[in-house]
């Protein structure tokens, strides 16, 4: 049988100093740690990063500063649509595009007031498009400030105009998600990476290009490894181990992120301040760092209850 290896795409912390600016070393070390651990593609200049913390010439920096470290190796996108019109949001966009992304992504919660219709947002997107001509796109349903959903017919017809490659999906339904794939499928460019990893695994089998997800931020090897791995008849028992180890620590991998996630990834090795601009200091709480420490005790126990598996099944 062949199974169709899916892609992990990371939500990319930025690391600052412990005074607040922008950490590029660790920026770079962090990139080298997200594809040597599986990533598949980069999505800079995201939530995870602390986009809207970020001035417009610190997105381009990172941006800039990822593309060249990724060297090629792997596509990276990034957020691209910043601006109080959608003139302004085409020039950044522009900008975004020339430092050698694949393609822009649009905050689709940037385009629309809360209480706007879709009509509306399909037009505003549509302007947005004709104002930045042979520049290929994505959408991020960024749940902050809000959240704005692309309904399936909508992001078929967006994925129909031939400029969409790209989409990061938050709705946490999975019949949602399968109805955009299907709506999708008949182009062969687009992929839809998911968000929620609930539900990871049936959203891969279901068409899901892969997964883009804030545990990719904690133990990026693992999500790679489901990303390989999930429709692979001989490794289900694993997979659903895994997928339920993604269900059961949902709640307090997102509780304290991201600064849990920095201490995390600063107790793995990678060399990085657990600082955010959003917490304000590089002090990790005594109850962050507990909560962390024990994920780091279950996350072992898993990898050990795999492995045994795997020698039992090659001994027999």
């Amino acid at each position: 049988m062949t199974i169709q290896e899916k892609k992990f795409v990371p939500v990319m912390l930025t690391p600052f100093t412990n005074e607040g600016k922008i950490d590029i070393k660790g920026l770079s070390l962090l990139t080298e740690y997200y594809i040597q651990n599986g990533a598949k593609g980069l999505f800079a200049n995201c939530q995870s990063s602390e986009m809207f913390e970020l001035t417009p010439e610190e997105r381009l920096q990172i941006v800039d500063q990822v593309v060249q470290v990724a060297a090629g190796r792997v596509p990276v996108v990034a957020a691209g649509n910043f601006g109080n019109t959608i003139n302004e949001q085409a020039g950044f966009v522009t900008k975004v595009y020339s430092l050698g992304v694949q393609a822009v992504i649009l905050l689709t919660n940037q385009l629309v007031a809360p209480n706007e219709t879709e009509d509306t947002l399909e037009k505003n997107i549509l302007q947005l498009l004709e104002l930045t001509p042979n520049i290929p796109v994505g959408f991020y349903e960024c749940p902050v400030p809000y959240k704005i959903l692309l309904s399936p017919d909508l992001l078929g017809r967006l994925v129909n105009t031939g400029r969409v490659i790209y989409h990061k999906d938050t709705c946490l339904d999975l019949n949602q998600v399968l109805l955009k794939n299907k709506k999708c499928e008949k182009e062969p460019q687009f992929g839809l990476y998911d968000a929620y990893m609930v539900h990871a695994v049936a959203s891969l089998k279901g068409g899901s290009k892969g997964l883009s997800c804030i545990q990719g931020n904690y133990f990026p090897e693992l999500v790679a490894w489901l990303c390989t791995n999930y429709n692979n008849n001989t490794m289900q028992d694993k997979v659903e181990l895994v997928q339920q180890f993604f269900i059961d620590e949902m709640e307090i991998m997102h509780k304290y992120y991201p600064t849990s996630a920095k201490y995390f990834l600063q107790n793995r090795g990678v060399a990085i301040s657990p600082y955010t601009r959003k917490a304000g200091n590089a002090i990790v709480p005594d109850e962050v760092k507990t909560e962390m420490d024990n994920l780091a005790e279950k996350y072992q126990a898993l990898l050990q209850i795999i492995t045994n598996r795997m020698v039992e099944q090659l001994l027999h």
